[in-house]
């Protein structure tokens, strides 16, 4: 798998959120700012509501825009396979004969994309299993997170 394109195809993903979050957002400012929304009496709150809920949305295309320039800013290693997980890397982990693909990426985490026949998840180091991860190679065993659950990934 081309972790280039990858990146490509999660940051398309991305956008694809940020278009949809921001036309919310602009829904939602309009509906705060609109004639039809001015109080009627001290205890009509509507207006401040939809304002809420525009800031609301707002920070959330801020943080997908975010997401996008990490994930567009992510440089890859020429060492190829063999060395150490890091931001970057793309994961083959076994589990009990079932096998799931894992990109460790700065942002994003919990997106899923397919990619070549396969459902990539993104990880990110700050979730439990992406820390786990980081810096392990090919052939290594792991606990899945949390401690003592008694699954073992091993990778790829």
């Amino acid at each position: 798998m081309n972790k280039e394109i990858l990146r490509d195809v999660i940051c398309d993903r991305l956008r694809a959120q940020l278009t949809l979050q921001t036309g919310a957002a602009a829904l939602a400012r309009d509906e705060a700012i609109s004639e039809e929304s001015r109080p009627e009496s001290k205890y009509d709150t509507h207006s401040q509501e939809a304002a809420y809920l525009a800031e609301g949305q707002a920070k959330i295309a801020a943080t997908i825009e975010d997401n996008i320039a990490r994930c567009l800013a992510l440089t890859f290693s020429p060492a190829g396979e063999g060395g150490p997980a890091a931001l970057g890397s793309l994961l083959e982990i076994s589990r009990g004969g079932r096998n799931a693909w894992f990109f460790l990426a700065p942002a994003a985490g919990g997106l899923e994309v397919e990619y070549e026949g396969a459902e990539v998840l993104v990880l990110t180091p700050q979730s439990p299993l992406g820390r786990t991860l980081l810096g392990k190679r090919a052939g290594d065993a792991v606990a899945l997170p949390p401690k003592g659950s008694g699954h073992i990934l091993r990778i790829l």
